[in-house]
């Protein structure tokens, strides 16, 4: 089951520039900064109540970032819903039908295990699930 909004996730081409306007914007500083090598992108993450706002900016032109800007433009890449079993999750959705991008979770920026569901089946929406890695 979702338990909430965990974050949205906003592709950027120059964190640094997009952390001074989310700073200015949310009246918050960033938390954290962090790269995962593994999908080609440096992070940045704003908490504001329990909300929170992820940017992403590529760091190799073949990352799944710099492919959705090359395409798209900066804007909003993705939604994550915050789960307590990851696992169930996955079973759950593939049987109401939907498809997985990756149906292993795989460690994510902000210490979670993630996965994403296919934007096909999601009315054109890029949707990760995630849980707190304990």
């Amino acid at each position: 089951m979702v338990n909430k909004i965990e974050h949205i996730g906003i592709a950027v081409k120059n964190i640094q520039d997009a952390n001074v306007l989310f700073e200015k914007l949310l009246g918050v500083t960033f938390y954290k900064s962090e790269e995962v090598v593994s999908e080609g992108v440096l992070t940045s993450f704003f908490q504001t109540g329990e909300s929170k706002i992820e940017l992403l900016m590529a760091t190799n032109p073949e990352s799944p970032i710099a492919k959705f800007l090359e395409k798209k433009g900066e804007g909003i890449h993705h939604i994550a819903f915050d789960v307590e079993d990851i696992y169930s999750e996955i079973e759950r959705l593939k049987k109401e039908g939907f498809v997985l991008i990756n149906e292993v979770p795989k460690k994510g920026a902000d210490n979670k295990l993630v996965v994403f569901l296919h934007p096909k089946n999601t009315n054109g929406v890029l949707v990760e699930l995630c849980q707190e890695i304990k």
